[in-house]
C-alpha cells in the first residue's frame, strides 16, 4: 500500500471499532496513538507491513512494559485483521506480533433477562398501527443479530434476497473469503419478510441508507437506543455483544462447541473457547445432573 494510506485506513478502522464492537473512547484513543506511532517508525507503511517489519517494530518495545506490549500487539493485530476482512490486504501478518503472557479478557454478554427486554420493547412498537418501517427494520435486524450471530459488517452488507421465506439458513461468506451455514430461526424469517416489503425491489441491499446501506455506526446507534428503551445501560451493548450472547446462550443451552464455531464463522476453535465462560453455578449444576455418576440410588461400596 502506498505511504500516506495509514492514516485513512485508521481511521476507518477507529470508526469500525467505534460502530461494531462499542470500543470506548480510552481505548480507541489509546489504538490511534500506537497504530500512528508503529506506521511512523515504518515510515507510512504499516498497512502493508511484511512479518519481518512487524517483528523490527516488535523489536522496539522490549523496554516497555507486559501489559503496554499487550496493548499495543493488541491493536496491530486487530487492525490487521481488519485489513484482511475488508479484502484490503490478502495476509493477517497479527501472528508475528508477541504476546507477552497477559489473560485475555472475558467478552461482554447480557442474559436471558436483557434479551426478553429487548425483544419486548421491539413488540410493543410494532403492536403499533399500522407499524413503522423503521420498527419493522429494527425487528429484522435484532432478530439476525441476536438469533443468528452475525457480525455487524456481515448484517449491514445483506443481499436483499440473501433469505429465503422457505430455506432455515442462508450460505455468508465471511472473514478471509470463507463460506458458512448461518442457521435462521422462523421467527428470524417472519421479521426479514415483514421488513423486505418495505425494501425497493430493485436494491441490492436488504437494510439500504442513502446511495449504499446501512451503516455500522448506525447500526450501532439503533442498538443501543433500543437498550437504553429496554432499561439496559447503553454502555452495556453493540451489535457485537449481541453476538456473544447469541454464543454464550447457546452454549448454556448445551450446543456443541465445534457445531458453534461453524455457526460463527472462526477459523480457529481456540477463537470459539472463550464463550465457555460459564459461571460456577451453572458448572455444579451440569454435573450434579448429567455426570454418570451421579445416580441417588447408588450407595458407596
Amino acid at each position: 500500500m502506498a505511504p500516506g494510506s495509514d492514516r485513512v485506513l485508521i481511521d476507518r478502522f477507529l470508526e469500525m471499532m467505534a460502530a461494531e464492537a462499542g470500543a470506548a473512547r480510552n481505548t480507541l484513543s489509546a489504538y490511534r496513538t500506537d497504530l500512528s506511532l508503529a506506521s511512523e517508525v515504518l515510515g507510512g507503511r504499516l498497512s502493508g507491513a511484511d512479518t519481518q517489519a512487524i517483528g523490527r517494530l516488535a523489536d522496539g518495545w522490549a523496554s516497555l512494559a507486559k501489559a503496554t506490549v499487550a496493548r499495543k500487539s493488541a491493536a496491530l493485530r486487530r487492525f490487521f485483521a481488519f485489513l484482511a476482512e475488508e479484502g484490503l490486504r490478502a495476509d493477517d501478518p497479527g501472528a508475528a506480533l508477541p504476546r507477552p503472557g497477559t489473560s485475555r479478557g472475558l467478552p461482554k454478554t447480557l442474559s436471558s433477562r436483557d434479551i426478553d427486554a429487548m425483544f419486548a420493547a421491539i413488540d410493543a412498537r410494532i403492536a403499533r398501527v399500522p407499524p413503522d418501517r423503521n420498527d419493522l427494520r429494527l425487528s429484522a435486524l435484532f432478530e439476525l443479530l441476536y438469533g443468528s450471530g452475525l457480525r455487524a459488517t456481515e448484517l449491514v452488507s445483506l443481499p436483499r434476497g440473501i433469505i429465503a421465506p422457505d430455506r432455515p439458513y442462508m450460505i455468508l461468506k465471511g472473514k478471509g473469503g470463507r463460506e458458512r451455514m448461518v442457521p435462521l430461526s422462523d421467527r428470524a424469517r417472519a421479521a426479514v419478510a415483514r421488513w423486505r416489503a418495505h425494501v425497493p425491489a430493485d436494491s441490492p441491499w436488504l437494510f439500504p441508507s442513502g446511495k449504499g446501506h446501512l451503516s455500522r455506526m448506525r447500526l450501532y446507534q439503533i442498538v443501543r437506543a433500543l437498550a437504553g428503551e429496554a432499561g439496559i445501560a447503553p454502555d452495556r451493548i453493540s451489535p457485537h455483544v449481541l453476538r456473544h450472547a447469541f454464543a454464550t446462550h447457546l452454549l448454556e443451552g448445551g450446543a456443541d462447541l465445534r457445531a458453534l464455531q461453524a455457526m460463527l464463522g472462526h477459523a480457529d476453535i481456540a477463537t470459539t473457547e472463550i464463550y465457555t465462560h460459564v459461571d460456577a453455578s451453572r458448572l455444579v449444576q451440569l454435573v450434579g445432573e448429567l455426570h454418570p455418576l451421579i445416580d441417588a440410588g447408588r450407595t458407596r461400596p
